[in-house]
């Protein structure tokens, strides 16, 4: 089978949906599938790339770690051409998403969509965020989701999200899988000595991209405090992004600095022994889709410590494999935290049975197998007459862009009275 991807972040970009394209497209690919990636530039991406298309892309968005594809060079049509797919998978509904809408029309293909992201959670990068801007994120994904042919959530939770939002198009479920092996193979010692923490220290760790709306000021105030009065306690960041700065102050406000140990991004195998040099992984955001970070780590035997929130608790059970806490109590997560550091030895190797349990199932090759029986399915329909919906669609985006407009000109214009010039 050929398989064309259409992905707003990939590789060298670090974030959820870079490692589920990534991580789907080796596994089809060992299993014998073809697949063609469509994707922006981004700085530090390898030279040669198998079966890759980069688009031209505004690097660093709005101060984020983002790339904002301009319009789609002509070469893309032949590549397409080229390549010839069966199916067409989007992982977005704007930008390179209405690209792939156009190609499923184009070349009566199917069009298949993954929902990665609570899409009204990260307006804050685009300028003029408002309510109204929020609102038309979800109606955006949501009208999006209902012209393609079938769409594929995460988790159980997101799931029932899209159908109380107004998706029609059948819902499958299908996490990103880990490749178990990958997380078993180190013991962590030598991150550690690597990093200088001591070989007997209790380690909490957390790993993903660092930015606002992985609630990491959260988590940072409630690990320092955590740490305050235990000397033995070290803190493991690793990742990249703008929240580095503001994690650092809080760590350094609360007198543990000298304890936090960051590294940057991390690819195997010094991912996997970075997970392996943690006793504990903690988890504060409330706007993941699945928990992608907390099966790699419970692959590791890691338990982890996590807010109750939507592809959160798909995978951690509480008292199973860690904790899961409702609300969000700084209190109460530090209180969590403690309670994991002081439970001996045995009750330890208990919660870590469990994390690896439930890290058998989330294996790659089964999730795989799910999205392929769903390429299968569609390869047997027929997707003429698919022009129409196409160009409502164009009719909503066009409405978006003029919403942005309108509170960006607002903005722009209280700015000019409200700031003195200099």
């Amino acid at each position: 089978m050929k398989i064309m991807m259409l992905t707003n972040t990939f590789t060298p970009h670090v974030g959820g949906v870079a490692r589920s394209v990534e991580r789907f497209t080796a596994e089809y690919r060992r299993q014998g599938h073809r697949v063609l990636i469509v994707a922006p530039v981004f700085e530090g991406m390898p030279e040669e790339e198998r079966d890759v298309v980069r688009i031209p892309a505004i690097q660093r968005f709005n101060g984020s770690d983002f790339s904002v594809v301009l319009p789609v060079p002509g070469f893309l049509g032949t590549a397409v051409e080229r390549f010839r797919p069966d199916i067409i998978h989007s992982h977005h509904p704007f930008l390179l998403g209405s690209t792939a809408m156009r190609l499923a029309i184009t070349h009566n293909l199917p069009l298949v969509f993954t929902h990665h992201t609570m899409y009204e959670q990260y307006t804050h990068y685009v300028p003029g965020d408002s309510e109204t801007m929020k609102k038309f994120a979800v109606s955006l994904a949501t009208s999006y989701a209902n012209l393609c042919n079938r769409v594929i959530a995460p988790s159980e939770s997101i799931r029932e999200i899209l159908l109380e939002r107004g998706v029609t198009t059948p819902v499958d479920v299908v996490p990103t899988g880990v490749r178990l092996a990958d997380f078993r193979r180190s013991s962590g010692r030598g991150m550690r000595l690597a990093l200088d923490i001591p070989v007997d220290a209790f380690v909490v760790g957390h790993l993903g991209r660092l930015a606002p709306e992985k609630n990491l000021e959260f988590l940072a105030r409630s690990v320092a405090r955590f740490m305050q009065n235990r000397p033995r306690v070290h803190f493991l960041l690793v990742g990249s992004g703008p929240s580095l700065g503001p994690v650092t102050g809080i760590f350094a406000r609360h007198g543990v600095g000298d304890r936090l140990h960051h590294v940057g991004v991390l690819d195997q195998p010094l991912l996997a022994g970075a997970y392996r040099a943690m006793d504990l992984f903690a988890f504060a955001s409330e706007s993941e889709t699945q928990g992608m970070v907390l099966t790699e780590a419970m692959a590791a035997g890691v338990p982890v410590v996590a807010l109750d929130a939507p592809g959160v608790r798909e995978v951690v059970a509480d008292g199973i494999n860690g904790r899961l806490l409702a609300g969000d109590s700084g209190d109460d997560f530090v209180a969590a935290l403690a309670a994991i550091a002081d439970c001996g030895e045995k009750e330890l190797q208990r919660l870590r049975r469990g994390a690896a349990a439930t890290a058998e199932k989330f294996s790659l090759a089964n999730c795989a197998r799910r999205a392929l029986d769903i390429y299968e399915q569609l390869e047997k329909q027929d997707f003429k007459e698919q022009e129409r919906e196409y160009q409502q669609f164009g009719r909503l985006l066009r409405a978006i862009k003029g919403e942005w407009d309108v509170v960006r000109t607002i903005a722009r214009a209280a700015g000019s009275v409200l700031i003195p010039a200099d």
